[in-house]
């Protein structure tokens, strides 16, 4: 399995659900907090590869819904200084295996990268009352 450097915020709800996926698939992860992380502009910029500027957003930011910046109308040297100011408008997490790296957490562009499934089936994993494999569903109630 791969070593996962896993750039995301501390108490994300989501981060935690994809660094548990991630831990589950048998990965080991090193983990780095995104709003305190000492990256430079060239640092950041390597996640985003060949994705359109506006895909390098998390669109749920603060300053995205007030209005404050706008993904679509901006370029690439103004959207990574205002990354780099305000870290919760970058598509996290930030993903680095090797040398590749990923915004955003795409199962299935992990999946073919690293492999994001242990091999367990979803009733074994269920059996243990853990459900960390992206879909949503709940145990059904037995029968009376």
């Amino acid at each position: 399995m791969a070593e996962v450097i896993f750039y995301g915020l501390a108490g994300c709800p989501a981060n935690a659900k994809q660094k548990q996926q991630l831990a589950s698939a048998g990965h080991t992860l090193v983990e780095r907090d995104l709003a305190t992380a000492e990256l430079t502009a060239a640092d950041l910029r390597a996640f985003f590869g060949d994705k359109e500027v506006d895909a390098w957003f998390n669109r749920r930011a603060a300053a995205i819904k007030s209005g404050a910046v706008t993904p679509d109308a901006i370029d690439e040297s103004a959207a990574l200084v205002a990354m780099l100011a305000d870290r919760d408008l970058i598509r996290r997490p930030l993903i680095q295996v090797g040398d590749r790296r990923e915004a955003g957490f795409d199962p299935t562009t992990l999946h073919g990268w690293i492999g994001l499934t242990s091999g367990e089936s979803c009733d074994d994993k269920h059996a243990r009352g853990q459900c960390d494999h992206g879909h949503q569903h709940f145990v059904k109630a037995p029968a009376a």
